[in-house]
Order: C-alpha cells, then sequence, then structure tokens
C-alpha cells in the first residue's frame, strides 16, 4: 500500500471518527452533586427528566473508591430497593458507561439504605442525540436586529444541543493525534 493510499485511509477514517463522535453526548450523573444521597428522594428523577439520553452516550457516576457503588437492576428491584435480579454491580468509582441499545435502565446505590433515601435513577435511552434538556447558555445575537436603544437583540437558539465540554476536549485531542500520524506521511 502507498503512502497516498495509506493517507487517503487514514483522512477517511479520522472523518468517520470526527462524525461519529459529534454525536455523543456524556451525562454527568447527578450534575454538581455527583453520585451520592440526595437531599430529596425525587433528586435523580428531577435531574434526569429534560434529559434526552441518546444511543453512543455516555453515563458517568462520580464517586470515589470504595466510598459507594452503582447497581444496575430491573425495574421491581428499581421500585422496591431489592437485590433479586442484579444485572451488574460496579465497585470501582467513578462508573462511567455507554449507553449501546435503546430501552429503560435502572441504577440504584446498594450501600446501606441509600436507594430508600433516594440515591437511584432510571433513563430512558432513545434513538436520538443526547442533550442536557437545558436552552443553550450563550446567547446569539443577529447583526440585522435592532431594539430602541440601538443595541441588537438577542436570540436564543433552544434548538442547539448542549454538548459536554469535556467530550469535545477529548475529541479535538484524539483528531490532532489522527492528524500527527496522517502528516507524518508526509514529512
Amino acid at each position: 500500500m502507498g503512502k497516498i493510499q495509506i493517507a487517503v485511509f487514514l483522512a477517511a477514517a479520522m472523518g468517520c471518527f470526527l462524525i461519529g463522535s459529534v454525536s455523543a453526548f456524556t451525562h454527568i450523573v447527578g450534575g454538581k452533586e455527583g453520585w451520592s444521597v440526595p437531599e430529596n428522594k425525587t433528586y435523580y428523577e428531577d435531574w434526569a427528566f429534560p434529559r434526552t439520553f441518546g444511543v453512543g452516550d455516555r453515563l458517568v457516576f462520580p464517586y470515589r473508591p470504595g466510598s459507594g457503588n452503582v447497581v444496575v437492576i430491573n425495574k421491581d428491584d428499581f421500585d422496591k430497593c431489592t437485590q433479586k435480579n442484579v444485572i451488574y454491580m460496579y465497585y470501582n468509582g467513578p462508573t462511567i458507561l455507554d449507553l449501546t441499545a435503546p430501552g429503560d435502565y435502572y441504577y440504584y446505590s446498594g450501600v446501606g439504605k441509600h436507594c430508600e433515601f433516594g440515591q437511584k435513577l432510571h433513563i430512558k435511552v432513545v434513538n436520538k442525540p443526547g442533550s442536557s434538556g437545558k436552552i443553550s447558555p450563550f446567547k446569539l445575537v443577529s447583526k440585522n436586529t435592532k431594539t430602541t436603544a440601538g443595541a441588537p437583540a438577542p436570540v436564543t437558539d433552544a434548538a442547539a444541543p448542549a454538548h459536554s465540554s469535556a467530550t469535545t476536549i477529548q475529541n479535538v485531542g484524539m483528531a490532532s493525534g489522527l492528524l500527527t500520524v496522517f502528516l507524518s506521511l508526509f514529512i
């Protein structure tokens, strides 16, 4: 295989990688509170409500090793905080799970009475891009729109999905590594 063919292959592979990574969204479970016993029993339900969990997204359960766990269970065990049909149990935090198929998923903390106190999460994964469900925190300004004060009127873009800056930084880093390999073929 010649240098040109290798370069074309690497460029195509890099393009496929970047296209696939654009739609992935990383959800930090619990936001700034993380994966811990919440102040109220509906905290994680409220946190998940506005979000869209898409196939290809990631869930990150932030907790320190030895301080908690994540138990994957069925709906009955979720509702009753029992462990009759445990699907999987993770101990080494933080736990990062890839969402690979649509459906309902149930998680809780298996430590003591944490589940009964509300440390449990139900999500529905769909075949759509993931989002935080929040309107973009940035205001887009149209140059052609005027207000009475003469300043441009802010226009918000409610349709734009919010993406994790950590995911973006990771994707840029990987892309730059592939670009370096690609360019090294010609130097």
